[in-house]
Order: C-alpha cells, then sequence, then structure tokens
C-alpha cells in the first residue's frame, strides 16, 4: 500500500468517526495496532482512532464488546475511575469494518494527557501500581463471567509449560543443542506449574477482571499535575488471577534493561521499583486480597518472568513462529534474559523477606 493510499484509508475510517476534513497524526508506539490522534478542527474535537490488528486479535468484535460492558458497570458506579468513551460511528456502531476487511474503532481523546514509556522513578512505580489496582477493585462486584477471554490461556502456565515440553520434542537438534543448559534450568523450577495448579483449584485465589497488559505506557498522566488520569488500552482485559497485573509489572518495571537486551552482566531487579509496585499495588488491593494471595504476593513476578522465558524458548526451539526476531538467536536471548532476572529475583525474594519460592509453607 502506498502512503496516499494509506492516508485516503485513514481519512475514510475518520470519517465514520467524525465530520469534516480530519488532521492526522500517529498516535504512541505500539506493536500491535495502528493508532492515530485524529482532529475534526470543523467542531474542535479530538478522537483517538486505531486500526485492530485481526492477526493478533482474531475476534475484535469481543474487545468491544468487553469494553462496553466495563464502561457501562464504571458509570454507575460511586466513587469509580473513568476510561474513554467509545465513539459511536455516524450509523450508530462502536467499529467499522472497511472495505477490505480492517477493523477500526474510535475512543475519546483525553486532553492534556500523556503515557510515559519508561519509568522516571519510585512515585511514578506506585502510581502506576496503585492505578491498575484501582481499575481491578473498581471491577471486583462485575462478574467476570460477563467477559468474553480475548486471548485463551494467556496466562495459564501449565499450558505454556506444555507447549514447551512439546516444542523440545519437536526441535531440530541444533536449536535444542544452543538450548540445552536454559531447558535445564526451567526444568529444574516446574514446581512453579505445581504452584500455579494449587491457584487454579484452590478457592483462595478468586477469578478476577485483570488487564493483563500492565506497562507505564498504558497509563495516562496528567501534563499538569504529573497524576494518573486511568489506565489505557483495556483490549486484554479478561478474567484472571491476582499474580497476573502485579506480575506484568514487576517484569516489565522492576527490571534494570529490557528483555532484549544481552549485556548479561547489568541485569538486575530493581529493588526501590519492586517494592513500589508492591507497596502501591497491595495499598489498594489488601482489603479484597484472601489471605493465601496476600501470602504469596511475591510469586506474581517469579511466575510472570518465568512463563514470558518459556515462551521466549518455546518459540526459538519452534523456529520463531510467534514472535519477531532481527536475527537467529534473538529468542533464546531473550529466554536466557528472562531466566537470568528469574535468577535475580529469586536471590532478592530469598535474601529479602525470606520468602519460600515453592509456595508451600
Amino acid at each position: 500500500m502506498t502512503l496516499l493510499m494509506k492516508l485516503l484509508t485513514i481519512q475514510k475510517a475518520a470519517a465514520q468517526f467524525g465530520a469534516g476534513e480530519p488532521i492526522i497524526e500517529s498516535l504512541g508506539e505500539g506493536l500491535i495496532h495502528r493508532t492515530y490522534k485524529i482532529t475534526f478542527p470543523a467542531n474542535e474535537s479530538r478522537i483517538v482512532l486505531q486500526c485492530l490488528n485481526q492477526t493478533t486479535f482474531p475476534q475484535p468484535e469481543n474487545i468491544i464488546n468487553n469494553y462496553r460492558i466495563i464502561s457501562q458497570y464504571l458509570k454507575y458506579q460511586t466513587h469509580s475511575l473513568h476510561i474513554p468513551e467509545m465513539i459511536l460511528t455516524a450509523t450508530g456502531r462502536l467499529f467499522w469494518i472497511d472495505e477490505e476487511g480492517n477493523f477500526w474503532r474510535g475512543t475519546e481523546f483525553v486532553n492534556n494527557s500523556y503515557a510515559p514509556s519508561l519509568l522516571g522513578n519510585e512515585k511514578e512505580a506506585w502510581l502506576v501500581a496503585a492505578s491498575f489496582a484501582k481499575f481491578t477493585l473498581s471491577l471486583e462486584e462485575l462478574n467476570a463471567d460477563q467477559l468474553e477471554t480475548i486471548i485463551p490461556d494467556f496466562h495459564n502456565l501449565s499450558f505454556r509449560y506444555e507447549q514447551f515440553e512439546t516444542a523440545i520434542q519437536k526441535a531440530n537438534i541444533q536449536r535444542l543443542l544452543k538450548s540445552t543448559h536454559v531447558i535445564a534450568e526451567f526444568r529444574q523450577r516446574k514446581f512453579l506449574v505445581n504452584f500455579y495448579e494449587k491457584i487454579k483449584t484452590s478457592e483462595d485465589y478468586k477469578i478476577r477482571v485483570m488487564h493483563h497488559d500492565c506497562k507505564i505506557s498504558n497509563i495516562l498522566f496528567d501534563k499538569t499535575t504529573k497524576q494518573v488520569i486511568c489506565p489505557v488500552d483495556l483490549d486484554t482485559t479478561m478474567p484472571g488471577y491476582y499474580f497476573s497485573d502485579i506480575g506484568d509489572m514487576i517484569r516489565t518495571m522492576a527490571c534494570t534493561v529490557d528483555e532484549n537486551s544481552t549485556r548479561w552482566e547489568d541485569i538486575d531487579v530493581q529493588k526501590k521499583y519492586y517494592q513500589a509496585i508492591i507497596d502501591g499495588y497491595m495499598q489498594i488491593t489488601r482489603s479484597t486480597f484472601s489471605m493465601e494471595e496476600q501470602k504469596h504476593i511475591h510469586h506474581a513476578g517469579i511466575l510472570l518472568i518465568y512463563m514470558q522465558a518459556l515462551r521466549f524458548l518455546t518459540d526459538f526451539l519452534n523456529n520463531d513462529i510467534y514472535y519477531k526476531t532481527n536475527y537467529p538467536e534473538q529468542n533464546l536471548n531473550r529466554a536466557l534474559n528472562q531466566l537470568i532476572l528469574l535468577e535475580k529475583l529469586e536471590v532478592f525474594l530469598q535474601t529479602t523477606y525470606q520468602y519460600d519460592l515453592s509456595g508451600n509453607s
């Protein structure tokens, strides 16, 4: 598609959600959807226009339906948070499908807001954690069964481990030999899969509405006050367990380098950020968490890092069919990166909290 054709396609999509000649700007750094800020000068209105990735989300109408349920529920709760409104098309629908089958949606643009891409300090870590916690707390009484499961088995550790073992059986010998050490380390931690099975079968671990993509770039801040406005990008919001959101933040926000780094000696846990995330999240949710969930709160980061490490190595053994790579061993290096982070977190939890990693105590 030429640049002109792409622009005409965006203009046509924008016209479904507003009137007049639109001003189009690319928005954010998202890797999944194509996202634009659309300004309609005729009435000085602004919206966020997105073309949803139907490879990642083959049933985008489920995302729309979940957002509708959540938005309507929050409207009638006292002291609940505000999330951006969905914009109706000219025909009164919540989405529009173009001639090529592309799926478009529009949402309210929140003025005077920004979404940082990197964590700046401990206060920000606390605010982000508290914001995601408030999101789940605000939906505490919403029946999670009303929501569609957008990505089946997304944080199902048993399923991810099974995929890992299947990949080992089918992998070519060269990739297996390169992965021997990492495979052995992952197998030594299968007790984490057993802990996950305990979560699934115990009444002490409630199914809640979880965001499932808890990174700082999915939080809007006010440009003037620097305070949190609300979480955004609710595409993976669906039923889940206590560890998903806080574990996601620990994995992505409490690490010294990102998952693509091969500076092995620089990989570590940022202790102050870790504690700020735990404190911010638990200050909001402690009253609704069971004693078992509180007791095993430090398993959240362990489970998510281990799960993501398994997924990277599984993809490497499957010849890189899921994650985009820029060089042949990138997924193996990503898995090793996450393994080192996991090892550092294990040591930190044992020395700082005398925490039992097995989850048996």
